[in-house]
């Protein structure tokens, strides 16, 4: 059972946040299932305590921590919470994401393109500072930042979205270089089209969604649950050997554009 017990996570903590629905919500499910500690984050209180409900009804021990991931303070005091309850952090999941401005480049308000970078690349680095040091006295940890395909190719009206996809992937780099002597791992993960409520607008146009489905090798959007496996993989001693890598989960559709 040598290869079995290395995806066990039992007696780790572990912080998702964006976690009270969609892709984050099936990655601290999928953390605590396989035995973790789940703190699951996200801007409301009540939100995330509904979802630690519903986990500690299924034998997962959870917690709900409310962090506005946009806000230093926040971020910290998610952090210092942790630490303080459970005395380690071993697993940080940036997933919290946002794309408020769906439109042209040279239109794009400033403040939407701030957002955006508050949201999807800041928080991830401050996170990590945060947790680095809790990390690092307790002999090491996992840090995954989920990404996306947007990071790694151009798209019509997503500029900000995409840059900021992009700048985790250099981001999970630069901190696998530094952090590594620390025994802390660093991956991402790249979603392609998921099913959350980010591509609803897609999946309710019905040309759209034909469009979109037409071009994934598979034929169809992911479901959530879809990405959480591989979030194990990268929490646990399965990946010990791995850092400082992207992994696409995109259903083949970067393999299509070249079709």
């Amino acid at each position: 059972m040598r290869i079995k017990q290395l995806f066990d996570l039992t007696g780790k903590v572990a912080i998702v946040t964006g976690a009270s629905k969609g892709i984050g919500e099936s990655i601290a499910r999928g953390l605590g299932e396989f035995g973790a500690t789940v703190v699951v984050s996200s801007r409301k209180q009540a939100a995330v305590e509904e979802v630690a409900k519903q986990l500690k009804q299924d034998g997962i021990n959870a917690v709900g921590i409310e962090c506005h991931v946009g806000h230093t303070d926040q971020c910290k005091n998610l952090i210092d919470q942790t630490a303080a309850q459970f005395g380690r952090v071993d697993i940080l999941v940036n997933n919290a994401g946002t794309n408020p401005y769906f439109g042209a480049l040279e239109a794009m308000p400033m403040e939407a393109y701030q957002k955006t970078m508050d949201v999807n690349l800041k928080s991830a680095i401050e996170l990590s500072n945060f947790a680095h040091p809790v990390m690092k006295q307790n002999g090491g940890g996992k840090i995954i930042h989920i990404s996306s395909i947007e990071g790694h190719h151009a798209s019509m009206n997503m500029a900000a979205y995409n840059i900021s996809k992009a700048g985790l992937l250099m981001l999970t780099k630069n901190q696998a270089v530094e952090w590594a002597k620390d025994n802390i791992r660093v991956n991402a993960i790249c979603p392609g089209y998921v099913e959350t409520k980010m591509t609803k607008y897609f999946r309710e146009n019905e040309e759209i969604n034909k469009t979109f489905n037409n071009k994934i090798i598979m034929g169809r959007m992911a479901l959530p649950d879809e990405m959480a496996g591989l979030a194990v993989l990268l929490a646990s001693d399965a990946s010990s050997y791995m850092t400082g890598e992207s992994i696409l989960n995109d259903g083949g559709l970067m393999q299509a554009q070249f079709m």
